[in-house]
């Protein structure tokens, strides 16, 4: 069986690069077929059509992802347990406690199970401790406790995890509450039977209840973004009674004591077994106390068998999932689309409890009090602006609008509007995005929400210079006086000055539905900044210096210094809200067109600039064989949609059919980048029901070509939104009409509300493209300099 080729499968041989690149790795075939003949995943009975109520969960694959290293990644995931935005996430641990690739594919032992936080290793873990089951001689090491494994005895499913942990005859089972889970560990006969529990390195207090059959205790297992007080607390109980325990910190085993509180700190437990006997333990957690660990665990486990708890989160997922139904396509592109859909329902996850009357409470990451109200953690707003936030204002209105209301009360707690919350404040990426998710939930008709402060948090960032802990924007008086943020005064100056002048328009958006005249002119002419970047003699974005001269020597395959991640080539692009201005300052549609072209078409060449050495990102590009389109980060993830601002969309259907084709596949190494906390699956998500939204913060989305036959949008508000494309294959990938509720349209763009009040969208498909279709000036999407004029009442 042919694998379909992704970014991990080129031949490095075919390109010419400026930096050499000392490795490659063999294609995914072997995990494809192992994946499709069912021996290491959840997929069961493939030859069955979604429809109303299906078992979809049978089409994600939780192990997509995993192949990944830090030199080439492949989605840098691993194979979360849980239950749809679940406060924990619990997962098998192949690496050492305090490594940040947490599970590998090609990983040989297991250390533990591990209750995980982690958003993606750059980040890093907090609140996180691990289970090993064993026999025989106690080990409390990790890397010497581990036991071999077989993919083979594996089953990887959103709602349950097993595996056959081979050096003890052990079978290891996970299922998942919302901020809990439980573990069956069946074992063989012997008088030797351990649980060991590991809090992981970074400071814990363990306590042994044995009347209760319970351990309780704090961790302190954290790398950043928490304020000082922050723990996570944890309530443990077994099933069985203790035979003997032993509490350890670091390398001292302790007998015969209950309270154990040091920098590594465990506790192992002992039981004897009959051959088959299962030993359940059921796990609580909680970011706010002790007795609201304990609550929890009355709540969600106390009555919860292992195989409720497993049935209840597979009915979470298969609720969740059913919101979209699509039929046609190969099992595979189904495969990818489900376990796409999954990984963006895990994220951003729920970061409150509920106290014993029932009130909504969080522990807050930002100034280490309690507070009502909604509070979620863990997703960088530079990545998932762009997709992913959109899909839940689209598909789930009333959590996104929960959502705005956790930036809210981060801003109220912290002073600041975060960037990338994991959990609280770390500075990381560039912009103030918070400020497009506002404006896109707003102007999409979400508004259960603080909006007046929301609104005067936007300004905030565009206005107040940022003290050392704070996100915001750095380089802020001088964006404000010079209108650009200045090269070599600020690193990634260029990306910033493209990025502000987003968030500005997105600020001046709300500003003109909120009423506020005098804020919808300012940030209407600063929304424009990003021309004061744009050299015409290059035709490139550029680093500019704070006396109005270019910054030299440029070379536009050269990455980092004024760019974020990229070169000149990713973030010339980067002006979501105006591309029309783009294509004036490019000279016309035809430069324009010509342009994006060259992105595809020229070497996949790179200069690894001011970085210094190869980075993974650079890596990932030469072997996508796009030319210099590196969809491995999301920065060009809309480039693709920007022909059909030129009138020339059936280039957009062309390019996203094959990055769909070649960069997403059914495999460990299904991603050609990381993943990030659903990013990567949004753009395949959208791109695959034939949508996307090109510029969050208006109420409207770019049309491409689906790739199923049919897609069914189950709505919120009760409604469906249909999508057919019934002569769609993998040859017809080319819009030949498209007709909105019976009617012809001819334009590339759809509105929000269009497909909120329900209908039904019918794509003619060929082989060949229409370049006559979407072509007029009434068929291009929205840009701001396509506004007629500056009435604050117009939209």
């Amino acid at each position: 069986m042919a694998a379909p080729p992704n970014c991990r499968t080129q031949k490095m041989t075919k390109y010419r690069t400026i930096n050499s690149i000392p490795f490659n790795r063999p294609g995914h075939i072997v995990y494809l077929l192992i994946f499709l003949t069912g021996a290491s995943c959840s997929i069961r009975d493939l030859t069955s059509v979604p429809g109303d109520g299906a078992n979809l969960v049978k089409f994600v694959n939780p192990l997509i992802g995993t192949q990944s290293s830090p030199e080439l990644s492949a989605g840098n995931t691993y194979p979360a347990v849980a239950v749809p935005w679940g406060m924990n996430f619990w997962t098998p641990q192949t690496g050492s406690g305090t490594s940040r690739s947490i599970y590998r594919y090609d990983a040989r032992t297991i250390q533990g199970f591990r209750c995980t936080h982690q958003p993606g290793p750059d980040q890093g873990d907090y609140g996180a401790f691990n289970l090993m089951p064993m026999t025989g001689e106690l080990i409390i090491d990790g890397d010497k406790r581990a036991s071999q494994f077989n993919h083979a005895n594996e089953i990887s499913m959103p709602h349950y995890y097993s595996i056959r942990l081979d050096r003890y005859n052990i079978k290891a089972e996970m299922a998942p509450t919302t901020r809990g889970a439980i573990m069956r560990f069946i074992y063989p006969e012997t008088d030797a039977a351990y649980v060991v529990f590991d809090a992981l390195p970074g400071g814990s207090r363990i306590r042994v209840v044995p009347q209760q059959r319970r351990i309780i205790g704090f961790t302190q297992n954290n790398t950043g973004g928490v304020p000082k007080n922050f723990n996570c607390y944890f309530v443990l109980e077994f099933d069985k009674d203790f035979l003997s325990y032993a509490v350890w910190n670091n390398d001292s085993l302790l007998t015969l004591i209950r309270d154990v509180r040091g920098d590594h700190a465990g506790v192992a437990i002992r039981f004897s077994t009959e051959r088959n006997e299962a030993v359940t333990v059921k796990i609580a957690t909680s970011f706010i106390s002790v007795p609201q660990a304990i609550l929890n665990f009355q709540r969600e486990l106390e009555r919860n068998t292992f195989d409720q708890a497993k049935i209840r989160a597979n009915q979470a997922w298969n609720e969740e999932l059913n919101r979209i139904q699509v039929e046609g396509g190969t099992v595979d592109q189904q495969i990818v689309f489900y376990s796409a859909l999954y990984r963006m329902l895990l994220f951003p996850r729920i970061f409150y409890e509920y106290d014993e009357t029932g009130k909504m409470k969080h522990f807050s990451p930002y100034n280490g009090a309690v507070h009502d109200g909604y509070m979620y953690a863990d997703i960088g707003l530079w990545e998932n602006f762009r997709t992913l936030f959109p899909f839940h204002t689209l598909m789930y209105p009333e959590m996104s609008a929960s959502f705005m209301q956790w930036l809210v009360n981060a801003y109220k707690e912290g002073g600041w509007l975060p960037v990338w919350p994991s959990p609280g404040y770390r500075r990381l990426k560039t912009g103030t995005h918070a400020a497009s998710l506002f404006a896109d939930a707003y102007l999409k008709g979400v508004r259960n929400f603080d909006v007046e402060m929301a609104y005067q948090a936007m300004k905030k960032d565009a206005f107040v210079i940022p003290p050392r802990y704070a996100p915001g924007r750095d380089g802020l008086k001088a964006y404000n006086d010079l209108g650009y943020v200045p090269f070599p005064d600020f690193g990634e100056a260029t990306s910033k000055t493209m990025e502000y002048a987003y968030n500005d328009f997105c600020i001046m958006q709300m500003a003109r539905s909120l009423g506020q005249a005098d804020d919808f002119s300012f940030f209407r002419d600063k929304a424009r900044n990003y021309r004061n970047v744009f050299d015409s003699t290059t035709n490139f974005m550029r680093g500019r210096r704070a006396d109005g001269s270019w910054h030299r020597p440029f070379d536009p395959i050269e990455w980092g210094g004024p760019y974020h991640e990229g070169n000149a080539w990713h973030h010339n692009w980067t002006a979501f809200h105006d591309v029309d201005g783009l294509i004036a300052l490019m000279g016309g549609r035809e430069r324009f067109v010509d342009k994006l072209d060259s992105v595809f078409l020229l070497p996949p060449e790179f200069k690894v600039g001011s970085y210094g050495r190869v980075i993974h990102e650079m890596t990932e590009m030469v072997l996508g064989d796009m030319g210099q389109y590196a969809h491995s980060n999301q920065v060009v993830h809309h480039l693709p949609y920007l022909y059909s601002y030129a009138g020339e969309p059936w280039k957009t259907q062309k390019w996203v059919r094959d990055i769909m084709n070649k960069f997403y596949t059914a495999s460990p190494d299904g991603y050609c980048g990381d993943e990030d906390n659903g990013q990567m699956s949004a753009w395949f998500v959208f791109s695959a029901l034939g949508f996307y939204p090109a510029n969050p913060g208006h109420p409207s989305y770019v049309l491409g070509a689906p790739l199923f036959k049919k897609a069914i949008l189950n709505l919120e508000n009760g409604k469906k939104f249909v999508i057919e494309a019934q002569d769609n294959s993998s040859d017809n990938r080319y819009v030949e009409r498209v007709d909105l509720n019976g009617r012809r349209i001819s334009r590339n763009w759809i509105g929000h509300n269009e497909i909120r009040d329900g209908g039904a969208l019918n794509f003619g498909m060929d082989n060949k493209p229409n370049r006559r279709r979407g072509t007029g000036d009434e068929d291009l999407p929205y840009s701001l300099s396509r506004e007629r004029d500056n009435k604050l009442s117009l939209y």
